[in-house]
This record gives C-alpha cells, structure tokens and sequence, in this order.
C-alpha cells in the first residue's frame, strides 16, 4: 500500500533528524541531504542550505523529477542551467530551492525498490574515503553482515565536483554496477566526498 505524502514527509524528516545527530557523527555540520518518492514522477528533498538535524516541514521540497533527469541526458550544462533547472523542478514555486545533489536524488528513485534516500558526510566512512583504500572499501566486503546490509559491492565514484557532474557520473556508474551484479545498489560511495544510501524505508 502507497503511503500518503503527509507519512512520507513525516519519515523523510525522521530519517534526517536521525542522520543529523551530532553525536553520530555522520552529518558534517549538518550538512548532506535526503529524499524520498511521492511517484514515478514526484519526489520530495531537503532544501538547499537546511539542516538535517533540524529539518522540518517548510525545509522539504516537492520536485518534478522529469525536469532534472532531462540533464543528465546532455553532455554539458552551465551552471546557470542547472540553477534555472532546480527552480523549475519545484511543484510549488514559493518553495525553498531544491538541493544541488537533487540532480543523483531524481536518478536514484528511479530505481526499483527505492523509495528513500540518504546523502551525508559521515566521518568514519570518509576516513576510509579519503584514503588510497578507497576503491578497495567499495568491493571487498570483511564480514557476513556487511554483505547483508550494505549488498555484494558499493558503487564507488571516484572524486568529482558536486552537481551536475557528479549526478552523470553517479548515474553511469550506478547503470554499470546493476549489469554487472545484477542487483540494485544499496550504497554508493563517493571517494573524497560522502556515502549515499538507497532503500525501502
């Protein structure tokens, strides 16, 4: 049964508030981002420049995932374009601007099983991340459970510049995993930058 989009707010917010618990250590100052699917065409993401642990209702954006996805079919994009596009994703345009990784958030739900998604800086994972280990982290799993809850691999992304960039790469990266394991990703890492989380709940 589809949840209605006042529960999906509610657990989008819950898990924000979660992964921006400063004694977590997950979320850098607060920073990072989540989402989560209305549709197959509408998708709800904090806004730019709010804060995870402190998110509330008029800091979540409903986006038309359409009009981002349309970019990542083009080989450039300004910067300009890709502010211009943020803007126009909005359902309602009094609302606060979209998150600039709201670009890799549209891609992610698209995926089969996905309906939430969560972005941070989470320094024990960065450690690894920012280290020449980092490739090797992605693939090469230590223990069972690790297995169980993170999948067989993690798509890892070699360091590129937040935005439009970094969501094509994420994007081809996640569409050459998915052949290649045949399963969906349940975690990408981002070498330098952060992890990224997909899944039901």
């Amino acid at each position: 049964m589809q949840k209605s989009r006042a529960e999906k707010i509610g657990n989008l917010l819950k898990i924000s508030h979660e992964l921006g618990r400063s004694d977590r250590g997950m979320a850098i100052l607060g920073e990072g981002n989540t989402s989560a699917r209305l549709s197959a065409d509408r998708f709800l993401i904090k806004a730019s420049g709010s804060n995870l642990s402190t998110l509330q209702r008029r800091d979540v954006v409903e986006c038309n995932s359409n009009v981002l996805l349309s970019l990542l079919k083009k080989n450039r994009q300004t910067d300009a374009a890709v502010e211009s596009a943020l803007l126009a994703s909005r359902v309602d345009r009094r609302s606060k601007k979209p998150s600039v990784e709201a670009l890799f958030h549209a891609y992610c739900l698209t995926l089969p099983g996905v309906e939430y998604v969560g972005h941070t800086h989470a320094i024990a994972v960065n450690q690894i991340l920012c280290s020449p280990r980092a490739g090797e982290f992605a693939v090469k799993r230590i223990f069972p459970d690790e297995i169980v809850c993170c999948g067989p691999a993690s798509v890892f992304v070699p360091y590129t510049d937040p935005g439009f960039k970094l969501a094509q790469r994420i994007h081809l990266l996640t569409k050459t995993f998915i052949k290649r394991y045949k399963t969906i990703p349940r975690v990408i890492l981002m070498q330098n930058h952060g992890i990224i989380t997909l899944g039901r709940s």
